[in-house]
């Protein structure tokens, strides 16, 4: 079961709306980018927070990795020019089928670019690993806004994150009863 979807904004925000207008007329063929991070918090859930990057898992086609992030990297002259950039995160985690679960936002408004933003309990599951301070109120956040449940965020960590971890799974569990109990209503 997954949560409802919020209204779709009708538009990026800026500086989003440029970069990606300007880096879809730069591409050199179709991509698909499934976003994760802040990103995916802001413009799939309405977060009020600010990102300065555009994180993402993955890339389709993945051959095309080099060309996005030569042209719009942190390094590039496009996120010189937006302030703002694409990256492929080090680490990160998503729970197994979560590419089932992908919604396509804003795909009227690209020729080449397609964004899709993982449902709330992937995202937040996303999160886990770092445990950051920015990740808890990204939680925080997705936790009362789409109304998660702590019985769907425990199973899908159970049976589709937690079996596919490095390391220590006791410091995973503790934080995510922790979220549990910090940010979910029932427990």
């Amino acid at each position: 079961m997954s949560p409802s979807k919020p209204p779709k904004p009708s538009k990026l925000p800026k500086p989003w709306d440029a970069f990606l207008t300007e880096l879809d007329g730069l591409m050199r063929g179709r991509i698909e980018l499934h976003c994760i991070g802040g990103f995916a918090v802001v413009v799939g859930y309405g977060s009020p927070r600010a990102t300065k990057d555009l994180d993402y898992r993955t890339v389709i086609p993945y051959n095309r990795i080099n060309e996005l992030q030569e042209l719009a990297g942190p390094a590039s002259a496009l996120a010189k020019k937006h302030k703002v950039h694409v990256q492929r995160p080090g680490v990160e985690d998503m729970p197994e089928d979560y590419q089932e679960r992908l919604t396509d936002y804003f795909s009227d408004n690209f020729r080449n670019i397609r964004l899709r933003i993982p449902d709330a309990y992937d995202l937040c599951l996303s999160k886990l690993s770092r445990n950051a301070e920015r990740d808890r109120e990204d939680v925080r956040h997705l936790a009362r806004t789409q109304k998660l449940t702590a019985a769907i965020l425990r199973s899908r960590y159970e049976e589709e994150l937690r079996p596919r971890l490095i390391g220590p799974v006791e410091r995973h569990d503790h934080t995510l009863r922790f979220w549990i109990e910090a940010y979910f209503c029932e427990v």
